[in-house]
């Protein structure tokens, strides 16, 4: 009996051991539950919440009847219809556009955003769509002058920035001896160079290029041949997988099928 009673104690442990290891394994082999993404929630609402400082040509740009323009405006206008949503802008500045974002105010931001390590701690990045590095812009008579970080970085030269992006990290990064000046406005700081308050704006070579049609006697320096390298994307929430790799996607097909080389024509040439 003794006998009996050991092997039948030992079975019911050992049936005990086995069905604790069958929850662990069916445990393991069932779906993860996912967190909800932005993907599910933009087709339920169907509205995209688009956060945009709407300051800087030729990506995004609100006009004076308050309706935006520009390269991502036209990209996000055709992403949202893939989604069966409508964009709806929201107006930030570059100070406030990562904590915007990361607040939930919207569901991503463009506007010409530039990859940053920095941003990339707090947010996601959709794939890169644009290589747009550093380019100074001057008066077109000074273009000589302002060939590198070094020429420009003299006490005697007024460098000009806008708050809260990367033009300032660059401009308070570059230039420790020449004099440095905030200015509130991007759309105005060009401004400031041609009426001789200022000589130099660092900005992506796009802006440079766009400005310099828009404002005679302003020129690009050297955009082909940037300061820094850098590249342009969307920001996304982070960790939301589901919705990064839609919008990589989407952007992958548009570059593929010809839609987005249209609408860079369109803005750029």
């Amino acid at each position: 009996m003794r006998r009996l009673g050991f092997w039948s104690r030992s079975s019911s442990i050992a049936a005990a051991v086995l069905a604790l290891v069958g929850c662990a394994m069916n445990a393991q082999q069932q779906p993860q539950s996912t967190a909800a993404s932005h993907l599910d929630a933009v087709q339920k609402a169907g509205v995209l919440r688009i956060c945009t400082p709407g300051d800087y040509k030729p990506f995004s740009f609100q006009k004076t009847d308050a309706s935006y323009e520009g390269i991502d405006v036209d990209l996000m206008t055709s992403f949202s219809g893939s989604l069966n949503a409508k964009p709806e802008w929201i107006k930030t500045t570059w100070a406030n556009l990562l904590p915007d974002l990361a607040a939930g105010k919207c569901d991503l931001a463009v506007g010409g955003v530039s990859v940053t390590t920095e941003r990339q701690k707090r947010a996601f990045f959709s794939a890169p769509y644009m290589v747009n590095g550093k380019t100074p812009i001057a008066r077109c008579a000074d273009v000589a002058k302002y060939q590198s970080v070094a020429a420009i970085d003299k006490p005697e030269v007024r460098v000009i920035f806008n708050p809260g992006g990367s033009n300032e990290r660059f401009a308070r990064a570059n230039f420790k001896r020449a004099k440095l000046t905030m200015h509130g406005e991007n759309v105005t700081i060009f401004d400031e160079i041609l009426g001789n308050r200022a000589d130099v704006f660092v900005t992506e070579a796009a802006e440079a290029i766009t400005q310099q049609k828009l404002k005679p006697g302003l020129c690009a320096v050297n955009p082909d041949k940037p300061l820094q390298y850098g590249e342009m994307a969307w920001m996304l929430p982070r960790d939301d997988i589901a919705f990064k790799a839609y919008v990589d996607q989407w952007l992958h097909l548009a570059q593929a099928g010809g839609e987005f080389q249209r609408v860079m024509d369109r803005w750029l040439k």
